[in-house]
């Protein structure tokens, strides 16, 4: 099999963003009958012909419309992989970078990000997107930057991934709920009613687990798909929510907050990236930033975590539920 001329995904990027042999022709400076032979070409390799004629114009195929993102990338990393290195200059540096995340992450830690990327560097935009599940598709497309959350079996073999900060599980209710009353046993949470978090609407969880080691069950009440409306409901009903104690810290204001009476195993919050951005010096300095503001470290030094809650312990009211 004869190796493919690779200067034709320049030609493929081009007359797929243009919808046009003239056009195409005109922006590479090429004659149009060497254009139309450029996409004679591009048809015999792929199969296809990419380009069809309706009325008076052109119009992609399906499979033209399947390569138009994936040759504008790989173009796009071709001409950044020949291009000379350059210094990086944050006050200049005007580019917009997204990142997805839980809901919990925005108000935890958006504030000091945003006001420590406008510090260094300006004209950078920050795009926060909600994480709905753990597919690593959009950081494999290029549509997502960064991603923080835990490592889990459906994370893409090619993710890059450092860790940001150790975090574990708290229950959660509103003030003046019976359980901010006397010692919380393991009896006394099971008896509740609770709320289960689950983006793929599963009915148990790691909690109905610890809870059947001790030989006890619980009821749920509802089932909900993020922190924010677990948290929602347990302000104002009677419900019970267990969520990550630190990425949900804000959230948690004026909430009644207690350490399990159960163990859980604790979490582990990771930074992800894809590694066509590991060299990026851009995307380095964001790296950084995050980690900083995120995972408490400044000069190398780690932040220390607050001393953990004893199983069965419960936080002053007055705190706000923070530990």
């Amino acid at each position: 099999m004869s190796r493919p001329d690779l200067n034709l995904l320049v030609t493929l990027d081009v007359l797929l963003a243009e919808g046009s042999v003239a056009k195409a022709a005109r922006r590479l400076k090429l004659s149009p009958s060497a254009m139309s032979r450029a996409l004679a070409r591009l048809r015999e390799a792929t199969g296809d012909p990419l380009l069809v004629r309706a009325g008076r114009g052109l119009v992609p195929t399906p499979r033209a419309m399947e390569l138009s993102l994936e040759a504008g990338r790989l173009v796009k990393e071709a001409q950044a992989m020949l291009r000379p290195a350059e210094r990086l200059d944050l006050k200049r540096l005007a580019r917009s970078f997204t990142l997805r995340n839980s809901d919990g992450f925005v108000e935890n830690f958006g504030p000091a990000l945003l006001a420590r990327v406008a510090a260094e560097a300006p004209d950078v935009q920050l795009r926060f997107v909600p994480k709905p599940d753990k597919d690593s598709g959009p950081m494999r497309e290029g549509s997502v930057d960064l991603e923080t959350g835990v490592v889990g079996g459906s994370t893409g073999p090619e993710v890059r991934a450092q860790a940001l900060f150790r975090d574990r599980f708290v229950g959660v209710a509103r003030i003046g709920h019976p359980l901010s009353e006397g010692k919380i046993t393991a009896a006394r949470f099971a008896a509740g009613r609770h709320i289960l978090i689950s983006r793929r609407g599963l009915d148990r969880g790691p909690v109905d687990d610890a809870l059947e080691t001790a030989g006890l069950t619980r009821t749920i009440a509802t089932v909900v798909g993020g922190f924010s409306e677990a948290l929602a409901l347990a302000r104002g009903t009677d419900l019970i929510a267990t969520v990550p104690e630190r990425y949900t810290g804000k959230l948690r204001e004026g909430l009644f907050t207690f350490a399990l009476p159960v163990k859980l195993a604790p979490l582990t919050i990771s930074l992800m990236w894809h590694p066509r951005l590991d060299a990026d010096a851009a995307h380095r300095w964001l790296r950084g930033v995050v980690r900083e503001m995120c995972g408490g470290q400044r000069d190398g030094n780690p932040q220390k975590l607050p001393t953990p809650l004893l199983w069965g312990d419960r936080l002053s009211p007055k705190a706000g539920g923070k530990l």
